[in-house]
């Protein structure tokens, strides 16, 4: 054959057929296999959405000499083996082998990634060739034991387990939605990891569903409670409706109800006109249904599906039943499905508004434990059998600081109500400091050295819509320029030049540039001290328990006890009351306000603290490092003179303040006068490590001496240290005796 003719080969449609003489008559059995291609191959790609991107190869057709008396045909790639039963005759059980094999043939040019799934090419082989309609007339099989039949035959090399495929298969009259979807996977290049499986040809949930409970923080998103197979995933039921809402593009129709429609029963009294609260709350599925056959609901959840995928649904709905879970064909796990409904909470808070009203008019209400939800948007499921009984019931619950997802097999979502509330409530008092915290971070540095990488799935959020976020480092300033970031599944990394291998942060990064900041007239203040007072453009949300343990430990990570203790209750007090500091706004994390280095572990200390009752004091409470340890600085003579003023004289320090003579000229006159400024004005402008206690005057320079770092007023943590006393007598000392600090109180100890 020469070069033309081998080109001309390679660019055909349909592979070249060889015979050899053996299956006659060759001619029209070579047409017969080139129409069987052709037909084969334009049902490819209908299903899988477009053509193979290679030219097929050369096939060869020949007769079988060692086939089983079960087999009408067998083959390998770029051979088909046949059995004919008269010589000459192409007969009807010959014709149907063929399309089976070539079904086989076909799958292995252009889907080459399915290779070693038998019962995907078997499955697909049956679908196409026209065998099950023949399957048809046999004898009922009940559809539960076909799949167990599957089940002890996987490999599909049997008459009965083909039987069994074929009933499986005839649970559908159309293509099977499964084989699409899978079609769909090969095409799209995406890798084959996991087998087909009956559960996902059926359509329904045969396999054993499984109890789970998991409860994340909607700030910092860890797991804080986890009991059962949060990890398996399950059929959903009808807990993805909200995302079919969040994802449309144009505001959800009002429909006409339709009672004679089964899908449309949607509990009494309902109304003739159905808008998407209603729906929503009383889980109507004829709505969606008759929603999408309007033309205009969203396909594959719109940008939510993205979120979805991330979070391990098993699949992109190919219609509408499937993404509401009217057929059971897809999965998503209770772990999935909580991070999901975090980000949907973020998003779309009108949507957990609706969804609040559940308990009180949807299919949550009228129940002993309807009041115990109150200000809880809920979501129910439920996983029917083919007899319409309960496989499995979903509660999905989200308050202002938690997001529970309960899922139990063989029951309705109402008969199992009550113990959602109690969940929540278990949580919260397993741990104290879930509500949320916020603070400014980052200031001091310049807000486009800021990058942040989420290892989990990272989405930005813009107008309550998600933007998935690349894998790698990214601007923090980009990220979260029109709304959110948030990071599913792990904690933010961030790095920036002074940090390069980065520090965790469990939380959501919001932008929020603050505004100018002047400082006071006369007061020195340098860039940095100016950056932090400005505060940052970059808000933070993550718990109060989070929170005070990551100040904690940048204060002081290797306090411990009861002087620990007193100092996390003042932190997390302090978070409460940043006004002082940054009015109108969060607490910042330098050490103007407290320095936050991002989260660390938990000490049970910082537990104890904010199970602790609040302080009653209503204003900051100033801590420092304190301590007796001894330290001498020099600073130039003309720096101190430039801020206490020429000619200062006998300074001294008392109660916080540094009080000295000044020689004041007026009018001719020559007298001293008494100045008083606080202490901790020129600790910091002349970068003192606390208030001094002594201070000499010298030709050209000023020596200062003093015990222990910091300004000196409110807690003294190395001195908490060394007391020996409990938490709340540490703080009794610290603020209730204290001059011009706040009025003594009765402060139970932890």
């Amino acid at each position: 054959m020469g070069w033309a003719a081998v080109t001309v080969a390679l660019l055909a449609a349909t592979p070249v057929f060889l015979t050899r003489g053996d299956v006659t008559p060759e001619a029209e059995l070579r047409a017969e296999a080139e129409a069987t291609w052709k037909a084969l191959e334009a049902r490819y790609v209908a299903e899988a959405g477009g053509a193979p991107g290679r030219a097929p190869g050369t096939l060869s057709l020949q007769r079988g000499e060692a086939l089983l008396p079960s087999r009408n045909g067998q083959g390998r790639p770029g051979m088909v083996e046949l059995r004919q039963g008269t010589p000459g005759v192409l007969d009807a059980r010959l014709r149907v082998a063929l399309r089976h094999e070539l079904a086989h043939q076909l799958l292995w040019w252009a889907c080459p990634a399915s290779a070693e799934d038998r019962l995907f090419h078997e499955a697909f082989a049956l679908s196409v060739s026209g065998e099950l309609a023949e399957w048809r007339e046999a004898p009922y099989q009940s559809l539960t034991s076909a799949s167990a039949e599957l089940a002890r035959n996987p490999d599909v090399d049997t008459p009965r387990a083909r039987r069994a495929l074929a009933r499986v298969l005839n649970e559908d009259s159309g293509f099977a939605k499964a084989l699409t979807r899978r079609l769909r996977q090969c095409h799209d290049g995406a890798r084959w990891t996991v087998p087909l499986s009956v559960d996902e040809l059926v359509g329904t949930a045969v396999q054993a569903v499984a109890s789970a409970t998991v409860v994340l923080s909607r700030h910092s998103g860890e797991v804080l409670l986890a009991e059962g197979d949060i990890r398996t995933a399950m059929p959903y039921g009808s807990t993805l409706k909200p995302f079919v809402v969040a994802g449309s593009a144009t505001p959800p129709p009002v429909l006409a109800a339709r009672a004679e429609v089964a899908e449309w029963l949607c509990g009494e009294r309902l109304p003739g006109k159905v808008d998407v609260k209603t729906a929503l709350l009383r889980s109507c599925n004829g709505y969606f249904l008759d929603w999408e056959a309007r033309g205009n609901a969203p396909r594959n959840f719109g940008p939510w599906g993205a979120v979805l995928a991330s979070v391990g649904l098993s699949s992109a709905p190919l219609d509408m039943a499937d993404a509401i879970g009217l057929r059971s064909t897809l999965r998503l796990s209770p772990w999935g499905l909580a991070q999901a409904y975090r980000l949907l909470a973020e998003a779309r808070p009108e949507l957990m508004a609706v969804l609040a009203d559940n308990a009180a008019r949807g299919t949550l209400s009228e129940l002993p434990a309807s009041k115990a939800y109150a200000g809880v948007a809920t979501k129910t499921g439920t996983v029917r059998d083919a007899d319409s009984r309960p496989r499995l019931g979903w509660i999905v619950a989200v308050d202002e600081d938690l997001v529970a997802v309960v899922a139990r097999p063989g029951v309705m979502p109402r008969a199992f109500a009550d113990e959602v509330p109690e969940v929540l409530a278990k949580v919260r008092k397993k741990r104290s400091g879930l509500e949320s915290a916020r603070v400014q971070v980052l200031g001091l540095v310049p807000p486009g050295a800021i990058e942040a990488r989420c290892r989990g799935s990272g989405f930005s959020l813009e107008e309550g819509s998600p933007r998935a976020i690349p894998e790698d480092f990214s601007k923090l300033e980009t990220l979260v320029s029109k709304g959110a970031a948030v990071c599913l599944g792990s904690p933010w990394r961030v790095r920036f030049p002074d940090a390069p291998a980065g520090r965790d942060y469990a939380g959501i990064f919001t932008g929020s540039p603050p505004p100018p900041y002047k400082p006071p007239a006369g007061v020195p203040t340098s860039p940095k001290e100016l950056k932090a007072r400005r505060g940052s453009d970059f808000l933070f949300r993550t718990t109060r328990l989070q929170y005070t343990a990551g100040v904690v430990a940048a204060e002081d990570s290797a306090l411990t006890g009861e002087a620990r203790v007193a100092l996390a209750r003042v932190v997390a007090h302090n978070e409460r009351h940043a006004d002082s500091r940054h009015p109108g706004r969060p607490v910042c994390d330098t050490t103007h306000c407290q320095a936050f280095l991002g989260t660390v572990r938990v000490r049970p200390e910082e537990e104890r603290a904010l199970d602790a009752p609040a302080l009653r004091w209503r204003e900051w409470l100033p801590f420092s490092q304190g301590g007796q340890a001894p330290w001498r600085e020099i600073r130039p003579r003309g720096q101190v003179e430039s801020l206490l003023g020429s000619g200062a004289v006998s300074v001294r320090f008392a109660d916080g303040r540094v009080l000295y003579l000044r020689t004041k000229r007026e009018g001719g006159a020559v007298f001293d006068v008494t100045e008083s400024r606080p202490c901790e004005w020129l600790r910091s402008a002349l970068k003192l490590p606390a208030c001094p206690r002594s201070v000499a005057f010298e030709d050209t320079q000023v020596v200062f001496e003093g015990r222990g770092q910091g300004h000196g007023e409110g807690l003294d943590v190395e001195a908490a240290k060394a007391s020996g006393l409990d938490a709340g007598r540490i703080l009794e000392r610290a603020y209730g005796a204290t001059p011009g600090a706040p009025h003594r109180a009765d402060i139970p100890s932890p």
